[in-house]
């Protein structure tokens, strides 16, 4: 339905614009009135005279617009129209609104009749957008089918001369152009009025009234059964038969759909070059003039019949709607390619401004490195004289070297001839050291018994005054207890005597332990005075070697050079400390 109202506009387009006199793209309602009642005449609708009036009441008095009329148009017209109207009647009306206004007054090649099928053929092959033109490719079609039905040969160069010749600013002619171009004889050279009126005739049964073959063919009666020469027209769904070619005397049709068929017959005595046409209902024998028509026209009915059964429109009618889908494609693919084009511009001219912006950035390196190279060599002149100078001066400090060292190679022979005899002393101030250790050590040992000794007497005495504590308590006890206070006190004197004894047995262990500490110190101080005498040789030899002194009395670490500077427990803080810091880090 909406490829017929597309139709339909086309042609209500024409009328409308025709009836538009001052080109103002507006009609007045007195004329849309006529206009539609015709329309809904010929298109067999029922018509609602006061349905316009009431569309536009709210509208002033002046003519109605395009647009204004479209919305009437659809919804009381077009939306109620059925596929039984007759088509030619309809365009007809629509002709006989815009030929006069239109019309070229300069002679044509064509009859007025002819004009009228170009016109119809025009809206059948023009696009489906307002004015409406024809495009030069379905010019070309139409074109070639004409000179086809006329039997001459097409003339592709002559087309493609018209072709660059055509309006740039034009994408393609009007209706009123082309019956020009093809009633001016420019394409049909050569060709009589009436051929070429046979070829727009043929033309137009074809693509217009859906003729997909005719011509004269005997035909087989149901009752008499005789032979009787009918004239056959072949479309998508029909096969009418008519007494002649005028069609006006028609005789019968055979409704074709999916599940009819078509047969060839083997010739008889009678009739030749049969075929048999089966319907539900019905079997029709034909017979054709020759063994091409028979062909020509079984191959007709059969590819007909294949259309039904698929459901697909006459072939005119879809290779219109491939050639727009493929003039669309194309349209799409060149606005696309223009987009590409203009984005590459854009990008060629900003690539130009960057080419240019590096030109520039390269002369003024290149003048900048030109500098660079001029500064450069005069830097090089420099650096060789100064290079010379520098080796001169090397040279004179190398010479110089070269004699420090030997005299440096003399004094490290001295020098290593002391270290021989540093050696030697080292291994006797080695063993003055071993008797050193070993009287400390003795030393130690005295000192440590002294201290226990005195630790003893200490606690001795912290208990014979406990003991006296306790005996001036028991004192101050009551009187009843004074007699066995008494008694303790008794013991505890015998035990504070023994004590005493004791104690003076611990001072005369004390006064031994000091005399044999005097004998310790006395050795001490002999290698004390030891030691003094090798320090002094060892003072002599520029202090390679550390001089060992006599340390605290507290116990030391020793290490390959003698006793640390640090005592255990120093040791034990420093290397605390040291873990902690690396934790930390």
């Amino acid at each position: 339905m909406g490829g017929l109202k597309d139709e339909l506009l086309k042609a209500i387009w024409h009328a409308f614009t025709a009836l538009d006199l001052d080109h103002s793209g507006k009609v007045s309602k007195s004329q849309l009135k006529v206009l539609s009642h015709n329309l809904c005449t010929v298109l067999k609708v029922p018509h609602d005279p006061v349905a316009l009036e009431e569309h536009f009441r709210d509208d002033d008095e002046g003519p109605v617009s395009n647009q204004g009329y479209m919305p009437y148009l659809n919804k009381f017209i077009l939306e109620k129209v059925q596929d039984n109207f007759d088509k030619i009647e309809f365009n007809r009306m629509c002709w006989t609104l815009c030929v006069k206004k239109n019309l070229t007054k300069s002679p044509l090649l064509i009859t007025e009749e002819d004009a009228f099928k170009v016109w119809v053929i025009f809206n059948f092959l023009s696009e489906d957008k307002y004015p409406l033109i024809i495009v030069p490719e379905e010019i070309e079609y139409l074109l070639k089918k004409l000179t086809e039905a006329m039997g001459g040969g097409w003339q592709q160069e002559q087309f493609e001369h018209y072709k660059i010749n055509f309006d740039d600013n034009k994408d393609g002619l009007s209706v009123w152009e082309l019956i020009e171009l093809i009633g001016n004889g420019q394409f049909s050279k050569g060709m009589d009025h009436q051929t070429v009126s046979m070829a727009i005739n043929e033309v137009f049964n074809e693509l217009i009234l859906d003729v997909l073959k005719q011509g004269y063919m005997m035909k087989k009666g149901h009752r008499r059964k005789n032979w009787t020469e009918r004239w056959f027209v072949l479309k998508p769904n029909i096969i009418s038969y008519y007494v002649s070619e005028d069609l006006k005397d028609k005789k019968g049709d055979i409704l074709l759909d999916e599940n009819c068929c078509v047969e060839s017959l083997p010739d008889r005595d009678v009739k030749k070059c049969l075929f048999l046409i089966k319907c539900f209902d019905k079997t029709f024998e034909i017979s054709a003039s020759d063994k091409k028509k028979k062909q020509e026209w079984i191959q007709a009915i059969h590819s007909t019949i294949h259309l039904l059964k698929l459901g697909s429109p006459p072939p005119h009618k879809e290779a219109r709607q491939r050639r727009k889908e493929l003039r669309k494609k194309l349209l799409a693919e060149q606005e696309e390619l223009e987009r590409q084009m203009k984005e590459l511009q854009v990008a060629n001219e900003n690539k130009q401004q960057e080419l240019e912006t590096v030109r520039k950035k390269l002369e003024e390196a290149a003048s900048r490195a030109a500098e660079e190279e001029k500064k450069r060599l005069q830097t090089q002149v420099e650096l060789q004289a100064r290079f010379s100078t520098e080796l001169e001066r090397e040279k004179l400090i190398r010479q110089q070297m070269e004699e420090q060292v030997a005299q440096k190679s003399s004094e490290l022979e001295q020098y290593l001839q002391r270290v021989r005899e540093l050696e030697d002393m080292y291994l006797k101030l080695q063993e003055a050291l071993e008797d050193e250790r070993q009287a400390r050590q003795d030393e130690e040992t005295v000192r440590k018994l002294q201290a226990r000794l005195l630790e003893e007497e200490s606690s001795k005495r912290a208990e014979l005054e406990k003991w006296h504590l306790e005996q001036q308590q028991a004192i101050q006890t009551t009187e009843a207890e004074k007699q066995e206070l008494e008694n303790q006190r008794v013991l505890k004197e015998r035990a504070l005597q023994e004590a005493m004894e004791q104690l003076e047995q611990l001072e005369l262990e004390r006064k031994q332990a000091l005399e044999q500490y005097e004998g310790v110190k006395k050795k001490l101080e002999m290698a004390t005075n030891k030691t003094k005498s090798w320090k002094d040789k060892v003072a002599h030899h520029e202090g390679l070697i550390r001089l060992i002194e006599p340390g605290s009395k507290n116990p030391h670490l020793i290490t390959n050079w003698g006793p640390a500077a640090f005592t255990q427990a120093e040791l034990e803080e420093r290397e605390k400390n040291w873990k902690g810091k690396k934790t930390t880090e």
